[in-house]
């Protein structure tokens, strides 16, 4: 007896009787009474699924009858969908896994190198694609930032995660719910992303990594921020994947803002530089937004350069001076990675090429010859 052949004197319930239904890109299938089937592959096979082409999603249930003869029958209940249409998410621990490599020795001199990942934006659905286009788009960013950190070689690294690090659904925009993908998929993402960075620049050593709470990332319902800045939500997946990092016993070390700051400051051989996501501050104004956060004691205030997002497009601009050290401040806006705002450059008529911001800084302060855009 075959696997499509049933005992048909044998009633199975209705709802464990053969049939195949189309739901979009999906497909329902319950088999009805067959033999047992030792493997998914089989069973896309016997009917008629190319398993090189189509997948089952999630699990497959079963309902099972014991024949007169003593032999079992199952139904099985399970979807199907086009393997081209998974979005293949990869998984944070399972990248951990793999053995990091020897770190690259930095140079003679002392030059440490700030890599910015502004507005990744995860799960967000754009002109410029989706999950996959983006996956494919930070796969290029990585392989390009691989080749120059060997050109460079720096005695360590800084990752400033410079927020909007997923999408989320109250993010206070309009349109929402452009997403491809769920909530808890979105930060599963990110997670991934910013590990991915991570092990990339670990190979040429130490490094650091700067997070900030964001607009998108925040924890809120609609416009109404809830909690304080420290319960966002991107500062939550920083956690996870540092939590990785060091039971991998990795050399990284993760630099976040106070419980109810905002902004974040490192020292880099003597320079301090400032990241902040930008949300709480108008482009147009963003010196002056910086300008006033040493009245308010903010540790932003004592940046020589200050690192903003959240405004999609690449600014280079000095302001003011170092009173102690007589050099020049300089204002960073980060391009962005994510997916295009569309809705903005309807409303505004701008527009940007997605892009990472590199730049080193030394013991003679920040280098602006550095400054480039992979």
């Amino acid at each position: 007896m075959s696997l499509r052949e049933s005992a048909a004197s044998m009633p199975f319930p209705a709802e464990w009787q053969a049939r195949q239904v189309i739901i979009g890109d999906e497909t329902e299938v319950v088999t009805g009474p067959i033999r047992e089937v030792s493997n998914h592959r089989v069973l896309l096979e016997q009917f008629g699924y190319n398993p090189d082409e189509f997948e089952i999603l999630g699990t497959i249930n079963q309902w099972r009858k014991q024949q007169p003869d003593g032999e079992w029958l199952t139904s099985y209940f399970f979807k199907v969908r086009p393997r081209e249409l998974s979005l293949d998410l990869p998984a944070l621990y399972a990248a951990a896994r793999r053995k990091p490599r020897t770190p690259v020795k930095g140079t003679a001199d002392s030059r440490i190198t700030v890599v910015a990942l502004a507005d990744v934006q995860a799960g967000k659905t754009g002109s410029r694609g989706g999950t996959p286009e983006l996956l494919d788009r930070l796969q290029e960013k990585r392989t390009k930032l691989e080749a120059h950190l060997r050109k460079v070689k720096p005695a360590s690294t800084v990752l400033a995660e410079v927020g909007d690090l997923f999408e989320n659904f109250e993010s206070g925009g309009n349109p929402m719910f452009t997403n491809d993908l769920s909530l808890a998929q979105q930060m599963d993402l990110a997670g991934t992303i910013v590990y991915e960075f991570v092990e990339t620049m670990h190979r040429h050593g130490h490094v650091d990594v700067v997070a900030v709470p964001s607009n998108h990332t925040a924890w809120r319902m609609g416009k109404t921020e809830l909690g304080r800045p420290a319960d966002d939500l991107g500062l939550f997946v920083h956690k996870q994947v540092a939590k990785v990092t060091t039971a991998a016993r990795m050399d990284v070390e993760w630099i976040t803002p106070a419980d109810y700051d905002e902004s974040a400051v490192i020292d880099i051989l003597g320079t301090r530089l400032g990241v902040t996501h930008g949300h709480r501050s108008a482009r147009a104004r963003m010196i002056d937004w910086w300008a006033n956060q040493a009245h308010g004691g903010q540790p932003i205030g004592s940046a020589d350069v200050l690192l903003t997002g959240h405004y999609h497009s690449l600014i280079v601009m000095p302001s003011g001076r170092n009173p102690y050290t007589g050099k020049s401040k300089y204002w960073l806006q980060c391009p962005t990675v994510d997916n295009g705002s569309d809705w903005y450059r309807a409303t505004s008529g701008e527009d940007s090429d997605p892009g990472i911001l590199v730049f080193d800084i030394t013991e003679n302060g920040f280098d602006l010859q550095s400054l480039t855009v992979l």
